[in-house]
This record gives C-alpha cells, sequence and structure tokens, in this order.
C-alpha cells in the first residue's frame, strides 16, 4: 500500500473510500480492523452499544464484489456507525427508554439505505441519551458513555456516543441526529465536527419507534453527519441529502453551492451574548481568537446589527412549542393545556422569525455562536429524560440553571437553518472547545465550506483523543 502518515484511526473517510476505490486497501480489511479497535477501546468508553459485526463484513464483501464490477460508491468500503435511534433492520431502535426495550424494526432508515447503497460499511449503533433528551449519555438499556478526552466528562447529548466513537478513532463517520443540540454540542465537547442540516434535507423516516421522529420532530430536529473533517461533512451530506416519501412531494429542495471559496470574502457575524443563557469566558475567548484571525485574512467582522432576529422571543417561541407538546399530547398534563390554536400560532410564529433570518442573511453569510454554554462538563446522576430544570451548571465560578442554556443550540434549530459545529480550541484543562457555524437555509455547503476554512485557517487536524492514542490495532498506512 502506498504509504504516508495517515494511519486507520486519523483517516477520514474521504481517504479512506479512495484507498478501497483504488484497491490499495479493501473494504473488508478496513471492516476488521476498524472491529478491532472498537473491540480493543470502547471497553471503558462505551459508545458502540448496538455491534452488527458479522453483517457489516457481508456488506464489506459485497462492496468489494460490487467495485469489482464497475461500481462508483462515494463511501466504498468506509467503516462507520450510526446513532441508536437510526432503524437498521433486525438490531434494537430504543431511543434508551425502557418501553421500547424491545423494539426491533423490520426495515433500514431512509439514511441508513442511503449510507449504505453509497458503499459505507454500517459496524453498529452508537449510544444516547435517555429519550434523545440530554446534554449526556446515560440510559437504563446501555448505561453511560464517556467523553475519550476525560471520561469522567460527558461527550454531550443526545449524539454522544456518536461523537465519542468519532474522537477515539473507531470510526471516521457517523449519522446523527439534532433538535436542541443533540450533533452540535457532542460535537464540540468531543473536538470534532458536525452538522445540523436544514429540515428537511435528511429524511427522517425510520428515525425511532413508530412515529418516533418524523413525527414529533418536525418543529426544529433534523438529522446529520458527523466526522473528524469538514470534508467528510460535505461528503456524507450529499449521500444523505433528499427527501423521502411524503416529503418528496411536498419539496424539491437542491443544495447551492458554497457563497465563498476564501475566507476574505465571508460577511461573518459573531455572537457571543444571549439574553437567556450565559457562556464560559474561555468559549468566549476562542470565538473572540477566531474573529481576529477572521479580519486578519480580509473578512467582514460584525458584532451589531439591527437585523439580528430577537433571540429572547426564538427562545419563548422554543418554551412554548415545549407547553403546547407537554400539555397537548398527554391526557396527564396540568393545566392550562394547549389548543390547536396554540400550536397554531407557534407555527406562524416561527414562520415570521425564519424570514427575519432570510433578510439578515442578505447582508451576512455566517453567524459564529457558541455551540453551549460551556465545554464537557461532569455527568449528572441519573438518566430520566431531560431532568434539567432541577440541574445547574457551573459557568465562570458560578452557579446558572442549567435548562436556559438549551437557547444556544435553538438559535439555529428553531428556524430550520443549517448549522456547523467545528473544534477552535482547548481549554486550559485541555478540554476541546467548538462553535457553531449558523448560515441561511439550505445553504448547508457554506457553513460546511466555511468550517473547513476556518480549520486550514486555526491550523486544525483531526486529532484522535488520548485515550486511543497507541492502543488497539495498527493497520498499515493510506495514500
Amino acid at each position: 500500500m502506498p504509504q504516508s502518515n495517515t494511519t486507520l484511526a486519523t483517516a477520514s473517510a474521504t481517504q479512506l473510500a479512495a484507498a478501497v476505490r483504488a484497491r490499495s486497501v479493501s473494504a473488508l480489511e478496513l471492516a476488521d480492523a476498524a472491529i478491532a479497535r472498537i473491540e480493543a477501546l470502547d471497553g471503558p468508553i462505551n459508545a458502540v452499544v448496538v455491534r452488527d459485526f458479522d453483517r457489516a463484513r457481508d456488506q464489506a464483501r459485497q462492496v468489494d464484489q460490487a467495485l469489482a464490477d464497475g461500481a462508483d460508491l462515494p463511501l466504498a468500503g468506509v467503516p462507520m456507525t450510526v446513532k441508536e435511534c437510526f432503524n437498521i433492520a433486525g438490531l434494537p431502535t430504543t431511543f434508551g427508554l425502557e418501553t421500547a426495550r424491545n423494539y426491533r424494526p423490520t426495515e433500514d432508515a431512509v439514511a441508513v439505505r442511503r449510507l449504505k447503497a453509497a458503499g459505507a460499511v454500517i459496524l453498529g449503533k452508537t449510544n444516547v441519551a435517555a429519550g434523545l433528551a440530554d446534554y449526556q449519555v446515560d440510559n437504563p438499556i446501555y448505561g453511560r458513555t464517556g467523553n475519550p478526552h476525560d471520561l469522567s466528562r460527558s461527550p454531550g447529548g443526545s449524539s454522544g456516543g456518536s461523537a465519542a466513537a468519532l474522537a477515539a478513532g473507531m470510526v471516521p463517520l457517523e449519522l446523527g441526529g439534532d433538535a436542541g443540540g443533540s450533533i452540535r454540542i457532542p460535537a464540540a465537547f468531543c473536538g470534532v465536527y458536525g452538522h445540523l442540516s436544514s429540515f428537511p434535507l435528511i429524511s427522517l423516516e425510520g428515525h425511532g419507534p413508530p412515529g418516533g421522529g418524523i413525527i414529533v420532530g418536525r418543529a426544529w430536529a433534523a438529522a446529520g453527519p458527523m466526522a473528524r473533517t469538514a470534508a467528510d461533512l460535505d461528503l456524507a451530506l450529499k449521500v444523505l441529502s433528499g427527501p423521502e416519501g411524503r416529503d418528496a412531494t411536498a419539496y424539491r429542495l437542491t443544495l447551492p453551492a458554497p457563497r465563498h471559496g476564501r475566507l476574505a470574502d465571508y460577511r461573518v457575524f459573531v455572537l457571543t451574548q444571549h439574553p437567556t443563557a450565559a457562556v464560559d469566558d474561555e468559549i468566549v475567548a476562542a470565538i473572540d481568537g477566531l474573529a481576529a484571525v477572521l479580519e486578519k485574512a480580509g473578512a467582514s467582522v460584525s458584532r451589531h446589527s439591527a437585523l439580528l432576529p430577537s433571540l429572547a422571543d426564538s427562545q419563548a417561541l422554543v418554551e412554548k412549542f415545549a407547553w403546547t407538546y407537554k400539555t397537548g399530547m398527554s391526557p396527564d398534563a396540568p393545566e392550562p393545556r394547549a389548543t390547536i390554536k396554540d400550536y397554531h400560532d407557534c407555527l406562524v410564529a416561527q414562520e415570521v422569525l425564519r424570514r427575519a433570518w432570510d433578510v439578515f442573511f442578505r447582508s451576512f453569510d455566517v453567524v459564529i455562536a457558541p455551540c453551549y454554554a460551556t465545554a464537557a462538563f461532569p455527568p449528572f446522576p441519573g438518566s430520566n429524560p431531560w431532568p434539567g430544570a432541577n440541574r445547574t451548571l457551573r459557568v465562570n465560578g458560578a452557579e446558572v440553571p442549567f435548562r436556559p442554556q438549551t437557547a444556544w443550540p435553538l438559535i439555529a434549530g428553531m428556524p430550520h437553518l443549517p448549522a456547523t459545529a467545528a473544534p477552535i480550541g482547548r481549554t486550559r484543562d485541555g478540554l476541546p472547545i467548538g462553535a457553531q457555524f449558523i448560515g441561511p437555509f439550505l445553504e448547508d455547503l457554506t457553513t460546511i465550506a466555511f468550517a473547513g476554512q476556518v480549520s486550514t485557517a486555526l491550523g486544525i487536524t483531526a486529532e484522535i483523543a488520548a485515550v486511543g492514542v497507541g492502543e488497539g490495532v495498527r493497520f498499515g498506512e493510506f495514500a
């Protein structure tokens, strides 16, 4: 095989697919090596909680044969895992909830089918927060997942197992889901890349138990890829994008090219203050440092604009949506109960908000904001879905309420905007710091391209967490 300094643990999905297509390595060899690494490293991390190794080897053999027959596969032989909430025929999909422990779907989710059709080899599923409703991963089905950078810290949630598997070098690519930060916060906590796609760019058909994702997720949930490079996000998004089923008749979605090819041309808005959420000074300092790099590169950087939609109103809408779900769907909900008119009013307000962002992005290309208030925090006890009301979080030496910090990821989530999370630095304790790059609706490739250009400017490369360095299998090198 051609030699370089890129090993299996650090190779990107793009590099691995190219190596398989060039016959430098077989898809089966990659699958075996990735399986060996998971078996060697995952014990204390507990990221890959549903393993499907025998069928993965069969998939890899089929990829090798398809390539021999002349197939063109963009993800040829890339070993990967997917978030537990995406259906894979015959495997459990539980959301980490006891009530769904025995659910076994008979069909793959649409997103999983698309990955397989592109040549990806699915090794299994990664752990999730209970009910997909927490920023840590702990549930009664699979237990707790640790952050590979510091096992005593949360990997984020709800796609925490996904980010942990990437950070430990077990796989180069993941499929996650995000409503209130479930891709972006784990990416930030674990020092990897994650993308919240414009809804409904990626189909949620087959996301969870019947009705689990496509029905309740329409307000602000979306799927998206996670990876160790921005280029891999681009590659995976193009494989995954395109509505299906009923949505295919309602939406004709295309992905415009990135707005700019160099940092100097970007009009950037920096957002480090929120009326209802806090943020740690170390995260603000990292974003300020990035802003200085952008200005030096020639980008236009602003911090104030009358066009910025009201963040307070946006978060109030989040709370009203949550109230309508909670009181409108449960027969035991306390009074006052939400009505159809309440829900309709939420939808109208959401559309007004989306149009305000459309106007904003005529003058700006990207918003840079924190993914969350802090870097990876120590986990809280218990695994009940969203117990945030009785928690506090330490920010700048003071205890602040936990629940309001959802405001940072929901800046993008509520108006259905694409947002790419990317590493931009480290805390004094060596924990990753990430930021989210928010862009105009359907201009997902702009935020991903911007993330890649930022990584080049900052000199950030895919970095495997210390827990994985020098451990597990060593499997040659790739061009």
